[in-house]
């Protein structure tokens, strides 16, 4: 197991400046980490563990980027994951998921050639 997690722990740097971000603006404060960890232990989100083990199973490749925002709809605020992977052949998938649930609320894909055929 521990062998399955190891290409993950790069992502710990990226993933903690992530927790930084909150409703769509980048602020560098304490206060969204605060409040990203406080979700986590009230249960309102579910581990980064979790989701890109589902994300894995759903959209196997490599997962570039991670970011947890706290979203607004009306009055409704939710937690969102969003999760970029690399997959084989080259196609980038922006994913949107519901960082409660764990279900993938939207995806995007973009398809990027090889440098060689640039």
């Amino acid at each position: 197991m521990a062998q399955l997690l190891s290409p993950w722990r790069w992502l710990a740097l990226p993933l903690s400046l992530a927790l930084l971000v909150g409703g769509g603006a980048a602020r560098a404060d304490g206060e969204d980490h605060e409040r990203a960890r406080k979700a986590l232990e009230a249960g309102e989100v579910l581990p980064l563990k979790t989701i890109l083990e589902r994300v894995e199973r759903d959209y196997p490749g490599q997962v570039m980027d991670v970011e947890l925002e706290r979203e607004h709809e009306g009055r409704s605020e939710r937690w969102i994951y969003k999760v970029k992977v690399l997959r084989t052949g080259g196609t980038l998938v922006k994913l949107k998921v519901d960082a409660r649930e764990g279900s993938v609320l939207g995806s995007k894909s973009r398809n990027h050639p090889p440098a060689g055929e640039r």
